[in-house]
């Protein structure tokens, strides 16, 4: 045997007895014991190749536990979750620390590039024009952080991306209907860092045999520049309509502070006149508006006519609509929902940056299309 710590042979010592925790309660085993004389390391070869974690949960467990950790309103609801439905009784912290490490793993492949289960191509969906249309998506949302000693610290971004299927609004007569196909990434990392990351299950679902790629982003800051960089074929990069849409939602209530309908409807009004007209021609309208003088209306309209004049570009949705291309309409921003805000943005939730940055990972891979889930956990199942 040789010790993995120094490279150095490592005898035979012992049998020596363990108990692990499993789905069918404690098991009592015995295994040899190795020790290297070298640097003084013991070895368990056994623990390591049964796939034992450092908290002795046998892999079955390991995945439940990692499961009811990262879906669960919490980890303490993840461990009553186990006590319920599994009868196995892992305490709080344990769910915790076995569900960080198993995303700390998650995290670390996707750094080396890897990605789960067999090479496959996508039925990419045809547009109006005939082509095959693969949609590269990213968004950002805060997540509450928990600084030194249990206070409050500064809030950190976790970045979601998706490449995704998504099905036109007509589909030619040779298409079958089918549930959009997605895979998610998610994690608190730096903009330059996060966004090459999206290339590896890009490729690995055939985004390069698609005839046209279209890319879609809210307005924050550098999403265009770096899927620009990232996927240089991206021909259009689409401003998600529900942005847009949203900030007309909160003007129109402004506008009508006391009457709800009234200002749904004039959202609604200015909603569609962006679908049908564009963004440049709803801010030309808007700057032409009649309106009532009130504290901080003026600002208001000034800041939205600003920000669609500024993505203008980006708002040619009469065009996207016309060739077949999804506007998004909430599409990205439903991941950051699903993907991080249902998990880690609950009521009075703070979080430790590396713990949010694994559980991050976890819940992208948990949303992503079936089988993501299954090739990370099945260890017999080389990543590529």
């Amino acid at each position: 045997m040789t010790c993995p710590h120094c490279e150095q042979a490592a005898e035979f010592h012992s049998h020596r007895w363990h108990t692990s925790s499993s789905l069918v309660g404690p098991i009592r085993y015995c295994r040899a014991y190795y020790l290297c004389r070298r640097c003084g390391q013991g070895l368990f070869p056994f623990d390591r190749e049964a796939g034992l974690t450092t908290r002795d949960l046998t892999p079955a467990l390991e995945r439940v536990a990692t499961l009811a950790g990262a879906v669960a309103d919490s980890f303490e609801k993840a461990a009553e979750l186990l006590d319920e439905m599994a009868g196995a009784r892992l305490s709080e912290s344990t769910v915790a620390r076995t569900t960080e490490d198993a995303g700390q793993r998650l995290a670390d492949a996707a750094a080396a590039g890897a990605t789960f289960g067999p090479q496959v191509d996508w039925p990419w969906h045809k547009d109006y024009d005939g082509k095959r249309c693969a949609y590269v998506e990213l968004d950002a949302t805060g997540v509450r952080q928990q600084g030194a000693g249990g206070g409050p610290a500064e809030g950190r971004m976790a970045y979601v991306g998706m490449v995704c299927n998504p099905s036109p609004e007509w589909p030619w007569p040779d298409e079958k209907p089918q549930p959009m196909q997605a895979r998610y990434l998610a994690g608190l990392y730096p903009l330059e860092e996060f966004a090459p990351l999206l290339r590896a299950p890009a490729g690995h679902v055939g985004m390069d045999r698609a005839d046209r790629w279209i890319g879609l982003s809210d307005g924050g800051n550098g999403l265009e520049d770096r899927l620009r960089e990232n996927f240089p074929r991206v021909e259009v990069i689409i401003l998600d309509f529900f942005h847009p849409a949203e900030k007309l939602t909160g003007l129109a209530r402004r506008l009508h502070p006391q009457d709800e309908d009234e200002a749904e409807d004039q959202a609604r009004h200015w909603r569609q006149w962006l679908k049908d007209e564009g963004g440049a021609v709803l801010a030309a309208v808007l700057r032409e508006w009649d309106w009532p003088h009130r504290p901080g209306l003026r600002e208001a309209v000034d800041e939205l006519i600003g920000y669609l004049e500024h993505h203008a570009h980006r708002m040619e949705y009469p065009e996207y609509l016309a060739r077949g291309w999804c506007i998004g309409s909430g599409a990205v921003e439903s991941a950051c929902k699903t993907v991080v805000g249902q998990r880690l943005k609950l009521a009075g939730m703070r979080w430790g940056e590396d713990g949010a940055h694994a559980v991050c990972h976890l819940r992208a891979l948990y949303r992503s299309e079936k089988g993501q889930w299954e090739a990370f956990w099945d260890r017999d199942f080389s990543c590529n």
